[in-house]
């Protein structure tokens, strides 16, 4: 096996845990060289940004919570919360199983980054209301939430309605991180970033900025992956959206404000994350969505779409490999304008009408040719990247394989 081979190979092997999968992608030192073209490699390793706060701590134990995976602890979180001194500080969550009840629901403030140990665990109360959320952030700035997991309810859940049971909820922050977490098995999406209600006003809405979701694992969840609505600055490194399904849209993410407040998504960035067996698309960026940039992904095995534009202007899709979605693997749709794509590679998308399924998809082959065109790559099984009704979408060199 030649240096170009292995490299590949290091970068796709998906069997490696999922930390040292995303890691060996930004971390590959040569470049790779598929259909004769050389593509330089990533040389920096993410590091999320930590929110200022004070040097107070305090821990949810020495606040009543017993992390016995039956006593419900929503109350003694709390305490501790708002037992920080105005400056901020750090919440620390021993290991433990903490029930939380998402109709009450934890609420975060500013200056403050809530700690999880490792094998800490965050479980929902199983409830029937079609809105809660395990933990919520409303208009507070300097945020920082951090290791552990958090596990809804969806298998528990006593109602039939709704799609907003969230792990977490971030609405109208500023400066918030998320990292090193995993998010599972919610009633909807496990994690969701959106816009606040200012003053009870229709309008205006304040969106949420800077926001840095990083190294986290969002899977299983009924609704979403991740639902990005009103904001400015967003930042989704290293992270794994995979298995949604149970409602629609069941994407890995989801970049769809709100058109009844008319939100907006503006400058959002996803880079080196794996996107896999959605029921919806991969990702989806729908109306009023501007300057997102896609890049460095793996989104294979979606239901849909691996991405889909709608009506989104200004992206810049770059450097993704797609494989084995139903539908294309990249579809710039209706009402987008001024795309720039190139350096992607794709294998056996539109497997809807043809392809194997259950096919491996061997990144590491050489048989790559150059997609000519705007809409290019069916070869016999193949079907990948579509233009429909898109305005000013520069196609640069793209690859497909057999």
């Amino acid at each position: 096996m030649n240096d170009q081979n292995k490299a590949l190979q290091i970068v796709f092997d998906t069997t490696a845990p999922r930390r040292q999968f995303l890691r060996n992608s930004l971390l590959l030192a040569v470049p790779v060289m598929m259909g004769g073209t050389a593509f330089s490699a990533v040389a920096a390793v993410f590091t999320p940004p930590s929110r200022a706060r004070g040097d107070a701590r305090v821990n949810v134990r020495n606040f009543g919570a017993r992390g016995n995976g039956s006593t419900d602890d929503t109350g003694a979180f709390q305490r501790a919360i708002n037992a920080l001194p105005s400056g901020g500080g750090t919440v620390v969550v021993p290991e433990g199983t903490y029930v939380i009840d998402p109709t009450r629901k934890v609420r975060l403030r500013g200056k403050m980054h809530l700690r999880l140990a490792s094998r800490a665990k965050l479980v929902a109360k199983a409830n029937s209301q079609p809105r809660a959320y395990v933990l919520y952030a409303e208009s507070v700035n300097d945020l920082e939430i951090s290791g552990g997991q958090i596990v809804g309810d969806r298998y528990r859940h006593k109602g039939t309605t709704g799609e907003w049971g969230h792990a977490i909820m971030i609405r109208g922050c500023k400066r918030v991180t998320v990292r090193d977490i995993r998010l599972s098995d919610c009633w909807g999406d496990g994690i969701s970033v959106a816009s606040a209600n200012v003053n009870g006003r229709d309008n205006p809405w304040e969106p949420s900025y800077d926001v840095v979701v990083a190294n986290i694992v969002s899977t299983g969840n009924r609704r979403q992956g991740m639902s990005i609505g009103g904001v400015r600055n967003m930042k989704v490194i290293d992270c794994e959206f995979s298995n949604t399904r149970g409602i629609k849209p069941g994407c890995g993410i989801d970049i769809e404000p709100d058109k009844f407040n008319l939100d907006r998504a503006e400058n959002v960035r996803i880079e080196n994350c794996l996107i896999r067996n959605n029921q919806g698309n991969g990702i989806l960026v729908y109306h009023r969505v501007k300057q997102v940039v896609i890049k460095n992904c793996k989104i294979e095995r979606n239901n849909g779409f691996g991405i889909l534009t709608m009506g989104a202007t200004t992206g810049y899709i770059n450097r993704n490999k797609l494989g084995h979605n139903r539908l294309d693997g990249l579809c710039v749709g209706t009402g987008s304008r001024d795309y720039a794509v190139g350096g992607n590679w794709f294998r056996n998308n539109t497997t809807r009408n043809h392809g194997i399924v259950g096919a491996n998809l061997a990144w590491s082959e050489t048989n790559w040719t150059r997609l000519v065109g705007q809409v290019g790559g069916r070869n016999g099984t193949q079907s990948h990247l579509s233009v429909e009704n898109a305005s000013n979408v520069r196609i640069n060199a793209n690859y497909y394989s057999k």
